[in-house]
C-alpha cells in the first residue's frame, strides 16, 4: 500500500504555527494541490531515510506530485476517495489525510485510511486526531462503520494509531523501490468514537 500513499504523522519543522483553534480541517479542493504536494514530499524525505532507498527520496518532485494531486482532486470523490486538509488562517496547508473503500482483503473492515501527513511543527496540536476524525465522519456518512490503515512497521508514527484505539490486525511484506519492507495493519471496528472526538475538538 506504500506505493500509492504512505502513512505517517511527521515532516520538517518550519517554525511557529497558528493556535490550534484557528486551524480549519476541511475537504480538499484542486487549489490545494501544491500545498498538499509540499507536505507529501517533505514528509517522505523526513520520515523514510534509512527505510526507503535514498535515491528514491532524492528524486521525489513537488511539481510532479502537485500535478497528480490536482488531477485527482479535480475528479472529485472518484472511486469513493475523499481528501481533507488542515489549513492555517493564512492558507498554508499543515497536513492532509485521505480515505475511501478498503483496498485489501481484511475481512470485516469496509473503509481504509490511505494516508495521513503532517509537518513536524504541526504535531502535538491534535491535528492528526482531527484529520482522523474527519475521515471517520466521512466514512460513517457513507454507511461505512469500520476501517483499517496500513503503515510501515519501521515507521514510529504507527504508535499513533494504537493510541487512537487501532487494533493490530495483520502484517505483510512488500517490495518498494528495490527494498523489502514490512507493513502493519491496524483496524477500528467502530468509527463513531473517532468521529465524536473530532466533533468535540471542532466545537
Amino acid at each position: 500500500m506504500l506505493g500509492s500513499a504512505g502513512v505517517q504523522v511527521r515532516g520538517p519543522g518550519k517554525g511557529a504555527m497558528s493556535a490550534p483553534s484557528s486551524i480549519t480541517v476541511r475537504n480538499a479542493a484542486p487549489g490545494d494541490a501544491t500545498g498538499i504536494a509540499r507536505v507529501h514530499v517533505a514528509s517522505w524525505r523526513s520520515t523514510y531515510p534509512g527505510i526507503v532507498p535514498d535515491q528514491y527520496l532524492v528524486n521525489l518532485s513537488t511539481p510532479l506530485y502537485a500535478e497528480r494531486w490536482r488531477g485527482m482532486l479535480a475528479m472529485g470523490p472518484r472511486g469513493g476517495r475523499e481528501t481533507f486538509v488542515a489549513v492555517e488562517p493564512g492558507g498554508e496547508i499543515l497536513g492532509f489525510a485521505t480515505c475511501g473503500p478498503q483496498r485489501t482483503a481484511i475481512e470485516g473492515y469496509g473503509g481504509e485510511f490511505y494516508a495521513l501527513y503532517l509537518y513536524d511543527h504541526a504535531q502535538g496540536q491534535g491535528l492528526g486526531r482531527r484529520l482522523m476524525g474527519a475521515m471517520a465522519g466521512d466514512l460513517l456518512g457513507r454507511g461505512v462503520r469500520s476501517a483499517c490503515v496500513w503503515v510501515l512497521r519501521d515507521n514510529p508514527a504507527r504508535w499513533f494509531y494504537e493510541r487512537l484505539g487501532g487494533m493490530r490486525l495483520a502484517e505483510q511484506p512488500i517490495s518498494f523501490a528495490g527494498a523489502r519492507l514490512e507493513e502493519v495493519c491496524y483496524g477500528w471496528r467502530d468509527l463513531a468514537p473517532l468521529a465524536r472526538a473530532s466533533a468535540m475538538r471542532e466545537s
